[in-house]
Formats: C-alpha cells, structure tokens, sequence
C-alpha cells in the first residue's frame, strides 16, 4: 500500500496541472470514503448509533468515559465528511441524551474515568481542572452541533467571563510561556463567550460582544511583533515558536469569528512556510493548514508559495492513512488523551477517532483552499479546530 501510494504520489507531482488535480481529488475522495467507513466501524456494541470507541484497541467496558471523545471526534468526522444523514431523528435523539449524560449541572462536562490525581497541565489544578473540562465541554457542544441538537446549551459555568474585572483577572493569569496550551483555554472560553451570542436572552448576548472585544484587545497587546503569534521566547528557541504557533492556531479563530483584521498576518504565513510539508502529529499538520487557508481568503499573501506548500502537505497526509482506512496521530511511542496522565493510553500507530477527525480536516481545509466549491464540507460552526470561517477578503 505504502509503495503504491508514493508511486501515486510521484505521477501526480509529476502531471500537467489539470491531470495532478483530477488525480487528487479522486485520491481525496477514496481517501475520504475509507476514512468514514473506518469511523462507522467504530460503533461502541450497546449504545445508540454514533457512540464510537476511540480505536480498535479501546475497550467500553473497561474505559467507559472514552466513549465521549470518541464520539465528538467521530460525528465531528462524519459531519465534515457529509455522512451525518445516516442518523434519523430518533438516532440523533438518543446520540445527543447520550452526549449530555456527561453534562454536569453547570453545563460543564466531564469523563467520569478521569481521577484528580491522574489529570495534570499545570502545578496550579484549577488551571488543569479548567483546561480539562472546557476541552471537553467545547469538543461535546461541536458534537451537539453536528448533530443539530445544540439548542440553548446551558453555559451557566461561563457566566463569570461576561463580567469584565473576572475576565481580565483570568487573562491576567494567562502563562505565556505555555501558548500552545493557552490557545487552548483561550479559544474555548471564547467559543462559549460566542454561544452567548448565538443564543439565549439580547443582554447576555450584548455582555457576551463586549467580553470578545476585551478578549481581541488583550491578544494585540500582547502579540509578538516579530512572528505574529503569542508566547515568549519565539525568536530564541525553535520550539517555543512551533507551540506559539499551535497555539496561535486556536487564538486566530476569534479573529475569524469576529471578522477583525489580523494583524502581522503576513509575519505568520512567512513563518509556516519554513515547516516541515511532510506529516508531522495530527496536531501539528492541521495548525499551519489552518493559518494558511485562512490567510489565504484574508490576505492573498504570497498566494503561489502557500498553495504549492499545502498541495505538498495534502500528499504528505494522504499517505498517512492506514490500511483499515482511519488516520494515526504517530508512528511510535504512546498515545494519551490531553491532560490525562495517568489514564487511558495505546500505542502510537493505530486509527483513532481524534488523529482520523484531525487529519480529514487538515485534508479537507487544503482541498476547499486549491479548490473552492469542488466538494462540500460540514466544518465547524463554533471556533476551536475544525472551525472554517466562511469569509472571503481576496478572490
């Protein structure tokens, strides 16, 4: 398979321009129809249709809390690859009672396998309490959504950031030296912030607009002038600027969302294209997938370059997948789930719903860039990745 695919991949570097694009986009569409093929197969035996065990290898008896994330990365997969149909009415009752039976009384949610001693993200645990349970509630929301069953969610949990004083205290805690991290909390309590104003009574909606402003105006204050990202440290230490750029990937979706300009934008994409076009984690193959499309409709910016990087990544993440048709997020070592520990884990290497939702998207996002219209993708509405803005500054 793998000779096939790199024998694949030289006669379509090779081809005319209009004979590489037929090439690829038929290589897109296999690729896509295998990939939910694989996620169906991952049906939890007992539960309603769409709960999905994480891989193979994971065991619902055993890890029963599993089941929520592979379940948002499955149906957020198949709604990004147009098979949401499959579930009627009924099925998309019972699939949303099931995501919301791990809801907490303040909208929060949570995996009940996850013990306090065995999360950490940071040596403050309400830091990692609220890392843990916003990355949770937002990726279940999208789930929801997905479905067409988030109605009024209940964000009681999310109040305290409509109140300005809460909010710049929180920013104020932001750790700059850890913005891949940050990007994270950042973008989800702005997710929730715009939920706010996507539902619920004109005056939570009104606080909810502002808390986005006093958000917007924290990130250019605090922006590194000389790569556009956030964090300390970029322009000494390789590292840091590949998780400043991560992180930015989460930061920049509130621009989007808000349709704000984005300053430095040019600084960014210069960046992203000195990283590597082969496949690197799920993560850090979507993060600059996602900057550089979304720059790409904002700016236009050294448009030729960009688009011959991304057709080089798209290749690169096609001959990632596996055999069985899912993605994996590595090649070696262990796979855990973010922040927890001592918890779940496998190895490296095997299909799972998060690195097969990851690397569709990476796949779909290049795909709609060099192709515009060519196939629909159910993107995400609400910021976090995923989330495509449907805005367009440059033809």
């Amino acid at each position: 398979m793998a000779r096939a695919l790199d024998r694949l991949s030289e006669r379509e570097a090779s081809a005319g321009s209009v004979e590489r694009d037929e090439a690829l986009r038929a290589r897109i569409q296999e690729a896509m129809a295998k990939a939910a093929s694989w996620v169906w197969s991952m049906q939890a035996p007992g539960h309603p249709k769409g709960v999905f065990r994480t891989s193979a290898q994971h065991d619902p008896v055993r890890w029963p809390g599993v089941l929520l994330a592979g379940t948002y990365d499955g149906l957020m997969c198949l709604n990004l690859l147009g098979e949401t149909w499959r579930l009627d009415r009924r099925e998309r009752d019972a699939l949303a009672q099931f995501i919301e039976d791990f809801a907490q009384v303040d909208g929060r949610f949570s995996n009940p396998n996850m013990r306090s001693k065995d999360i950490f993200k940071k040596v403050n645990y309400l830091e990692t309490v609220g890392y843990v349970s916003f990355h949770l509630t937002n990726y279940s929301l999208g789930a929801l959504d997905a479905i067409d069953r988030l109605d009024h969610p209940n964000l009681a949990f999310a109040e305290p950031f409509l109140d300005p004083l809460y909010l710049h205290a929180w920013l104020g805690h932001r750790d700059l030296r850890d913005p891949w991290q940050e990007g994270n909390n950042i973008v989800n309590v702005g997710s929730f912030l715009l939920l706010m104003q996507r539902f619920g009574p004109k005056l939570r909606a009104a606080r909810a607009s502002h808390a986005l402003d006093l958000l917007l105006e924290w990130h250019d204050r605090n922006q590194e002038p000389a790569t556009g990202f956030w964090g300390v440290g970029q322009t000494v230490n390789p590292r840091y600027a590949v998780e400043a750029m991560a992180g930015a990937t989460h930061n920049l979706h509130l621009y989007y969302a808000r349709e704000r300009e984005v300053p430095l934008a040019e600084r960014m994409a210069d960046y992203c294209l000195t990283l590597p076009r082969e496949a690197q984690t799920a993560c850090l193959d979507v993060d600059p997938v996602d900057i550089l499309i979304h720059l790409d409709r904002l700016t236009g910016y050294r448009r030729e370059e960009v688009r011959n990087w991304l057709g080089a990544k798209l290749i690169a993440v096609l001959d990632h997948q596996n055999e069985d048709g899912g993605f994996a997020d590595g090649r070696e070592g262990v796979r855990k789930l973010d922040g927890w520990i001592s918890g779940y884990e496998e190895p490296q290497g095997l299909s799972n719903c998060f690195a097969t939702f990851f690397r569709c998207l990476a796949i779909a996002m290049i795909a709609d860039c060099l192709w515009p219209g060519w196939r629909h993708w159910g993107f995400r509405r609400m910021a976090g990745i995923g989330y495509v803005s449907p805005r367009r500054l440059v033809a």
